[in-house]
């Protein structure tokens, strides 16, 4: 494995990746040092430390953990993703915004474009939410050391110039690094914060904190922690492969063709991104849910109030959005990622076929139905992990259900109200950190190979040369 990974550093490309992105990723990290002015950090992350189970706490695991301290990357990527899935959505049902995107790109490059526009005014919008809220707060717990005009522009400024700074190099990591930028962010975000996360459980289980139960629940956790990702991998390696056959035919004076292959299609071929788009999508509302602007305050509203309540991270109408937005973003981006029709279509232009399945629109029906039904699998993977370590850790407050919500008092606290550990040994932050750890891995060990050096795993084989006689 030593030898494997000293590969890198052999190829001078390979090694500037590396370091580039090592060296972007401590960047991005310094950032979580450099407070916004006018705020009292200490009693912040003492506020912080009491919602961690809340939507402020999956927000701040979001943002590495900046949030809390408010730094300049306390808003972190979620802007960019909320704008992204914006437009990936206009792609698909505005049609003008369709064409530009098949221009190739140039096409490409101008939605790249309006998406770093949106970004900004989705930051503007949401440091205004954060600093209204802190200065709104600031009459009964000092949160701000001065109050007032200055320092809500002084806080949109700050935050919004941090999202831009953050969103650059997300792309440059993206172009010059190794791995997706924006994954990697959040990758480094949540790692940095496991340690923290080790160390609670480890007060935990010198208080006892959950008294004689606190043996069997650690143990418990261990456990699904290991079996989450196990099966996190299993998953992520699973393939449905579909036989391929190409007809032999002569090109010049050689003959081509008549070989049998397999087109590979993931399980989970969205990966991390319907997870992420989810929570994206669910959190970021939930930042004004504390605001008051001009003396309206969006909690204590009568309609307002109980819907933001109800979709507080836990809450069994969050957990339910939450299900169903998982299912539609997995769904959604494999519509983007896969085109059946240009799969056909490549098939039947170089002579292959689907055994049993005509070429042309035929071939394209069955991969697109085979899709949809893998697609379900992997949607329902992703529901599993991400709801049930949740269950375990932060609970499922079923007691809050209209009519049946008595029922479950009688259970114990620990299924409604979790064991209260962080988010950081959640499902969804383990799905993140194994499912960006090995994309990163195969794209390093797809470069290894590809200049005949061996891949991290056994089975990657090696590419060898034309042996000499």
């Amino acid at each position: 494995m030593f030898e494997k990974i000293a590969n890198i550093f052999k190829i001078p490309d390979l090694r500037k990746r590396v370091l580039f992105t090592l060296g972007l990723l401590a960047v991005y990290r310094l950032g979580n040092h450099v407070p916004t002015p006018g705020v009292n950090t200490d009693l912040l992350q003492q506020f912080f430390a009491q919602q961690s189970d809340s939507a402020l706490g999956m927000v701040d695991l979001f943002s590495g953990g900046n949030l809390r301290k408010l730094t300049v990357f306390a808003l972190g990527i979620m802007p960019y993703i909320t704008a992204s899935i914006i437009f990936q959505l206009l792609t698909v049902i505005y049609e003008p915004l369709a064409k530009l995107q098949k221009e190739g790109e140039l096409g490409r490059r101008k939605i790249t474009q309006w998406t770093r526009y949106v970004t900004i005014l989705l930051a503007i919008v949401q440091s205004f939410a954060i600093a209204l809220t802190l200065n709104s707060q600031s009459g009964s717990v000092p949160y701000v050391t001065n109050p007032g005009p200055g320092f809500i522009t002084m806080t949109v400024i700050t935050l919004t110039a941090g999202t831009a700074f953050i969103m650059w190099l997300g792309e440059q990591i993206t172009e010059r690094g190794i791995g997706n930028g924006m994954s990697l962010l959040i990758f480094a975000g949540i790692v940095v914060g496991i340690p923290r996360g080790i160390a609670e459980l480890v007060d935990a289980a010198k208080t006892s904190k959950w008294g004689s139960f606190t043996v069997p629940a650690l143990i418990i956790l261990v456990a699904m922690m290991i079996l989450v990702v196990a099966f996190i991998v299993y998953v992520e390696r699973s393939e449905r492969r579909i036989p391929v056959q190409y007809a032999k035919r002569i090109v010049g004076r050689r003959l081509m063709g008549g070989q049998s292959t397999y087109l590979p299609l993931k399980v989970n071929s969205g990966g991390v991104m319907p997870v992420i788009f989810a929570a994206s999508i669910l959190s970021a509302p939930l930042l004004f849910a504390n605001a008051t602007l001009f003396g309206f305050s969006f909690h204590e509203n009568r309609f307002l109030g109980p819907i933001f309540d109800a979709l507080r991270p836990g809450e069994p109408w969050y957990v339910f959005l939450y299900m169903v937005a998982i299912v539609f973003f997995a769904y959604f981006y494999i519509s983007i990622v896969f085109r059946p029709d240009d799969i056909a279509d490549n098939m039947r232009k170089y002579g292959g076929f689907i055994p049993g399945i005509r070429p042309g629109r035929r071939t394209s029906d069955f991969v697109n139905d085979v899709l949809t039904r893998i697609t379900l699998l992997g949607a329902i993977y992703l529901v599993m992990i991400s709801i049930i370590p949740q269950f375990l850790i932060s609970g499922i407050h079923l007691n809050h259900l209209f009519l049946i919500g008595p029922i479950f008092d009688r259970f114990p606290t620990w299924v409604t109200n979790g064991l209260g550990v962080n988010f950081y040994f959640g499902g969804t932050s383990l799905l993140i950190v194994v499912g960006v750890a090995m994309d990163t891995v195969n794209q390093v060990e797809s470069q290894l190979i590809m200049r005949h050096y061996d891949g991290f795993s056994p089975k990657s084989g090696r590419t060898r040369g034309r042996k000499s006689w």
